[in-house]
């Protein structure tokens, strides 16, 4: 017999590790869509999700129904993926194109190619990359906003709250965030409109 969130959550709370996996398989897909908006790619993505379950079920004792148990997971995802950028800012990125010096000389990196795996294809179609990619070329402050916001369906209040900023700053910064994302679908619908008109000729 299926049995009901808050009683797997009471379960989880005692520790019943199969209870609370039940809770993860009913949010999983929605929490990595979360960390995929975030971090814009499959590995991270996962390993991020993976991450926040383990942190939910150690902290789970503390979750006190305030808000739902989907709204207090979608908090530790996206805090996670927030830990992460951070971190990553403050590291050096080497570029993927950048070439490796060796005594031997100049040699080009190697990437495994995820093109054609199953998970890529679930998640890569055509239009979720495109979106992704429009995500990605947001300024972080205002990628956050629209992923809470649009995707996790945070009020201004919560997202003011989890940034800690005023309810203005959110408003301000979803503004702009819309506004660049428009002004990235209109851009793209050109450069198709052009693409056609030059085939067509």
């Amino acid at each position: 017999m299926e049995l009901d969130e808050s009683k797997l959550i009471e379960l989880s709370k005692s520790g019943n590790a199969e209870a609370f996996e039940e809770l993860a398989l009913k949010y999983e897909k929605q929490v990595y869509t979360i960390a995929y908006r975030f971090m814009g790619n499959y590995e991270d993505a996962c390993d991020l999700a993976q991450e926040t379950f383990i942190k939910a079920f150690k902290s789970i004792r503390g979750f006190r129904g305030d808000a739902s148990f989907k709204t207090w997971i979608f908090h530790i995802v996206t805090n996670v993926c927030r830990d992460e950028l951070r971190k990553r800012k403050k590291r050096q990125v080497i570029s993927l194109d950048a070439p490796l010096f060796t005594e031997e000389g100049e040699l080009s990196r190697q990437a495994e190619d995820w093109t054609y795996s199953p998970e890529r294809i679930y998640e890569g179609k055509e239009g979720q990359e495109i979106v992704q990619k429009m995500l990605d070329s947001l300024a972080p402050e205002y990628r956050e906003v629209l992923i809470m916001r649009e995707l996790q369906s945070f009020s201004y209040d919560e997202i003011a709250k989890k940034l800690n900023c005023t309810l203005g700053t959110v408003k301000s910064r979803l503004n702009r965030a819309r506004k660049a994302m428009k002004d990235l679908v209109l851009a793209k619908q050109e450069l198709f409109s052009e693409s056609y008109r030059l085939i067509s000729k």
